[in-house]
């Protein structure tokens, strides 16, 4: 196969100026992209502001032959989510890829999380996504191409203690995935979700003695390939781990059918109910699919 490149595309990369974005932003911008490396250069917190980390990305990928322009808008407002995409068509005219990886994190466990820090993680990462989607959206729609790149979590498929805002914020990242890929789909517009693991400084505090390799670069060529013109997946989850690459998505078992149900019917199906063994995958048209598998069930009465 021959070298996967970015010639004249233009990618804005959100959280751009450390850890995984930053790997992003390398690869991209090594492959031909030009790049707005977006970061206004808080602290985990999302508190604080610091030009440095942006600025010293862009000068990487400059030092090296590359194309970029720094912008340290915050993605937790609408007014900041516009000000990074017009960066992009501003300096660029136009823009092809947007790769939401910005982050913060606050925690507290549901009996203590204050109602500030519940908002300033989703302000980030789930209304972030959206205040950068909403007017990237249109213009790809308009040029007929447009690759968008989410950030979900294992904390968001799954949970985890003491991250609430973190595991919500994360999880409604599918929602928006999901409607991107669909109202994209006849714009030639396709989005996706990376489910990084990596250590980066969010691992801070972590014991990873016992960790095996893996840094952002062995994420980054998922994100790349998600970001690429060849992509050929839509509403997809690709989860990149320690060198493990996997699909994840969202599934049913087929469950049981009664033209009547009691509390009672309920609780001996039970186990019908739960049999994962053989599930239902409906993909994209997963809505539509849905019904039609239900109604199918009830006009057969099995």
């Amino acid at each position: 196969m021959s070298l996967l490149r970015y010639d004249d595309r233009v990618a804005v990369i959100t959280g751009a100026g450390r850890g995984l974005g930053r790997t992003y932003a390398l690869l991209l911008a090594e492959r031909g992209a030009k790049v707005i490396v977006n970061d206004p250069g808080g602290q985990m917190s999302g508190e604080g502001a610091d030009i440095g980390p942006a600025e010293d990305v862009v000068r990487e990928i400059r030092a090296a032959g590359g194309e970029a322009v720094a912008c340290t808008a915050s993605v937790a407002t609408p007014e900041g989510g516009r000000t990074i995409i017009e960066s992009a068509l501003d300096h660029y005219g136009r823009i092809d890829i947007l790769v939401h990886n910005a982050g913060n994190v606050r925690y507290g466990t549901l009996k203590d999380l204050s109602q500030e820090d519940f908002d300033a993680v989703l302000d980030v990462h789930l209304r972030g996504a959206f205040h950068v989607v909403r007017p990237a959206f249109p213009r790809m729609c308009a040029a007929g191409y447009g690759r968008v790149v989410l950030t979900s979590s294992i904390g968001g498929l799954y949970g985890s203690q003491g991250v609430v805002n973190y595991g919500m914020a994360k999880a409604g990242m599918i929602g928006l995935n999901n409607v991107v890929a669909i109202e994209g789909a006849a714009e030639g517009v396709k989005s996706n979700i990376i489910v990084p693991g990596a250590v980066t400084r969010m691992a801070e505090g972590i014991d990873i003695s016992a960790y095996p390799p893996m840094g952002p670069d062995l994420v980054a060529p998922v994100a790349g390939w998600l970001a690429h013109e060849c992509c050929s997946v839509s509403g997809e989850m690709l989860v990149s781990i320690a060198g493990r690459v996997a699909r994840a998505f969202v599934g049913e078992s087929r469950g049981v059918y009664q033209p009547e149900w009691t509390i009672e019917d309920v609780a001996r199906q039970k186990d019908g109910i739960f049999d994962s063994a053989d599930p239902l995958i409906f993909g994209m048209d997963g809505h539509v699919d849905h019904i039609r598998y239900s109604f199918e069930r009830a006009a057969q009465g099995r």
